[in-house]
């Protein structure tokens, strides 16, 4: 099939210098609210990629939970094929992309476990559906069928009928702290603003911009 000819000229804003905000984190605070008022649906999605002991890349979507100025955090298994990957090289980029605002957002950096206080705070906040859910998958193993899945989350919905699920030692969230973060606005012609933050060995970070 060709798809060459599926195309659009993105017509974002003018992105400049002078635009930007000296901390990548407020500027991403900026564009983050600024999708939730423009993307129809699931805003803080991103990829997040990771490399396995033969350095093969894998990328999957996840969802941010919360960010500040110590990082983005998602949760997951930690029997997971991401948190194997990480486990051994803790390297990950992200990307978050969002069409409908013509932009996009980059993270390099390093991901970390976080307290299980820190999680267990997020896991009683939850759906109880999703709490249970966490119990149920051993994610990214081979299963031979949904009514699996089905059959485990009715047994452990049972046996937690009158209590609170408990957090499971098997999940938890990572913080990717990150140490270069690039921003992206679709401009026509393919004439594309993009600023690249990096990360330098006094904390504060330089500011360039990037051919498109």
């Amino acid at each position: 099939m060709d798809v060459s000819r599926l195309r659009r000229s993105a017509t974002g804003f003018a992105l400049d210098r002078e635009d930007l905000d000296e901390d990548p984190i407020v500027q991403f605070e900026d564009w983050f609210r600024y999708a939730c008022e423009t993307v129809p649906m699931d805003p803080n999605a991103f990829s997040i990629a990771t490399v396995d002991e033969d350095n093969r890349p894998s990328s999957r979507t996840v969802l941010l939970k919360y960010f500040d100025e110590r990082g983005f955090v998602f949760f997951t298994n930690f029997e997971s094929k991401k948190a194997e990957h990480i486990e051994k090289n803790p390297s990950v980029a992200m990307l978050f992309f969002w069409s409908d605002a013509a932009r996009q957002v980059k993270i390099r950096g390093k991901a970390e476990k976080i307290p299980t206080s820190e999680t267990l705070k997020y896991f009683v906040s939850r759906p109880r559906g999703s709490q249970i859910g966490a119990w149920v998958s051993t994610q990214s193993s081979v299963i031979s069928s949904r009514s699996l899945l089905e059959s485990k989350f009715q047994e452990l919905k049972t046996k937690f009928r009158k209590k609170e699920v408990p957090l499971p030692s098997f999940w938890g969230g990572y913080r990717v702290v990150p140490d270069q973060i690039e921003f992206w606005q679709g401009r026509r012609n393919r004439l594309h603003d993009r600023f690249q933050y990096t990360l330098r060995d006094d904390g504060r970070w330089n500011i360039e911009r990037l051919a498109p």
